[in-house]
């Protein structure tokens, strides 16, 4: 959705070294967004966008308009039902309503090869490949790691809301991840324990409020598994994370 940073640039080298022609979409996709959500306010930078892209040997930006997506008496929408109901689906509603149906909309207009999106929204990976498999599209959807700060942050365009005191609390996250993941790494395997082991560090900072704390599967999160995924607010500003529990972290 634009405001680039470098963990969508991780995803643009990731399609140089394995394509002939890259092509970026930005698109800040108000279907995806709830009426009391921060579409108005979400970062927007295309400039300097554009630059960063160039400088990373991008073929082609697609940005376009709203009226370009959505025309005037658009009715159509994708759902994924089962992994795009709960979790962020329940927290948002119709989010990955407006996620299936833009990217549908940008694999119709591109028609690539290969897709790249990040781990850090790993729902939102597994809610497109279920939906580029059931459309039977043929594109092979890559899912790169999460970049995050020295400090452990997860890169996010949501990060530029966040002042100095919501950011040292912000880290918390990444505590819970790798608490959860030392768990995991001295032979806990119990899904309910390895999600007390997350909400007990998520709990020790007073301006953190979660939404959730699971351990998911991470190709159908409707199933226990060993992907830790977190939602929370700092201060007015919600963050996700997540890790596959025995990985480095």
């Amino acid at each position: 959705m634009g405001a680039l940073h470098a963990g969508h640039l991780s995803l643009v080298d990731a399609s140089r070294a394995e394509n002939s022609r890259t092509v970026v979409s930005i698109f800040v996709n108000p279907l995806q967004f709830g009426p009391q959500e921060d579409f108005e306010r979400y970062p927007r930078d295309l400039e300097g966008d554009l630059a960063a892209l160039a400088g990373h040997g991008v073929d082609a930006a697609f940005a376009p308009r709203r009226e370009e997506v959505y025309p005037p008496g658009d009715a159509t929408r994708v759902r994924v039902e089962g992994i795009g109901e709960i979790l962020e689906g329940a927290f948002r509603p119709g989010h990955f309503e407006g996620v299936a149906t833009v990217v549908s909309k940008l694999f119709w207009a591109v028609r690539p090869d290969r897709a790249y999106f990040g781990r850090k929204d790993a729902q939102q990976v597994a809610v497109i490949v279920r939906m580029a498999a059931d459309l039977g599209t043929g594109i092979e959807v890559r899912a790169c790691p999460i970049v995050r700060e020295p400090d452990g942050l997860a890169l996010s365009s949501r990060n530029r809301y966040l002042d100095a005191a919501h950011r040292t609390s912000a880290l918390v996250l990444y505590r819970a991840l790798r608490r959860a993941n030392d768990a995991y790494l001295a032979g806990t395997r119990d899904p309910s324990a390895l999600r007390e082991a997350l909400a007990a560090e998520l709990v020790t900072e007073s301006l953190v409020v979660p939404d959730y704390a699971e351990v998911v599967d991470p190709d159908d999160f409707t199933k226990p598994g060993r992907l830790a995924v977190l939602a929370v607010s700092v201060g007015d500003t919600r963050l996700i994370d997540n890790h596959l529990l025995g990985e480095p972290l």
